[in-house]
């Protein structure tokens, strides 16, 4: 396995709402503008699939891996060679809501999609979850 970022934020919003953003799969384009769009086909439940269009790259199929309302959901996707799993985390904290989201890659290339088409995650993902926040917040 190889992580490719690892992001922490802590918000004044609810962690129902982060969640409802994770599963509005049409919203990821607001808050991740590395993503033309995305689509999953029926009920946000573990095992749904759907299709994601990054900027400037090819549509992407991915499976809802975990789905535990409002505190885990996780999506997968399959490369050539590699899998890379997002998991995104809320938690109820003094505030509001303590969140962190994991990039991962596994399987024998991960290694070459680490060091090519993903290198940026370090610096995109925890841009993003500031994005998400802040969008939030407003």
């Amino acid at each position: 396995m190889i992580e490719l970022a690892n992001a922490t934020k802590s918000s004044s919003a609810e962690p129902h709402e982060f969640f409802a953003r994770w599963v509005d799969h049409s919203s990821w384009p607001e808050w991740s503008p590395d993503t033309e769009w995305a689509r999953l086909d029926g009920d946000v439940r573990a095992g749904a699939r759907g299709v994601l269009k990054p900027v400037g790259g090819p549509k992407t199929k991915f499976t809802v891996g975990e789905y535990e309302p409002d505190r885990v959901y996780t999506d997968v996707s399959d490369l050539p060679g590699a899998r890379m799993t997002f998991r995104h985390t809320v938690e109820p904290s003094a505030s509001g809501s303590d969140l962190t989201v994991t990039v991962w890659l596994d399987g024998p290339l991960s290694w070459l999609w680490a060091r090519t088409a993903f290198k940026g995650f370090a610096d995109t993902v925890p841009a993003d979850l500031d994005r998400l926040v802040a969008v939030m917040e407003q």
